[in-house]
């Protein structure tokens, strides 16, 4: 299974910015899908964005922080991104890195450790 390590949390003003980094220990090209996740203290674990491996390599964002973050990936760096803009401090959270796999007919999913974020207003 890739291990997935994520780094760049941090505490941030609100309207700051912080870009997560999400990296892999082999290669994300088989990654069906990669994903940030978030969980706030008392609170369930929310999607934030995801990024699929389709031809057009389509994002999908919580309406919560649409236009605000933004997922990418580096396959070169097997890394993948979350850029996130005028933050704000409901975006505080434990923030995890997501990836699905397809080996054959089973899905195998791999999740990193997280990362804390923290907005302060």
């Amino acid at each position: 299974q890739v291990q997935l390590v994520e780094s760049g949390g941090g505490l941030v003003q609100a309207g700051g910015s912080l870009r997560l980094s999400c990296a892999a220990s082999g290669s994300i090209f088989s990654f069906v899908i990669m994903g940030w996740y978030r969980q706030a203290p008392g609170k369930q674990r929310e999607l934030v964005a995801v990024l699929t491996q389709s031809n057009d390599g389509s994002a999908n964002y919580a309406d919560s922080v649409k236009g605000r973050f933004t997922i990418s990936r580096d396959n070169a760096k097997n890394t993948v991104y979350l850029q996130m803009n005028s933050l704000k401090p409901e975006d505080t959270a434990v923030y995890y890195c997501h990836a699905v796999e397809m080996r054959g007919t089973r899905r195998v999913d791999s999740w990193g450790q997280g990362t804390q974020v923290t907005v302060s207003s």
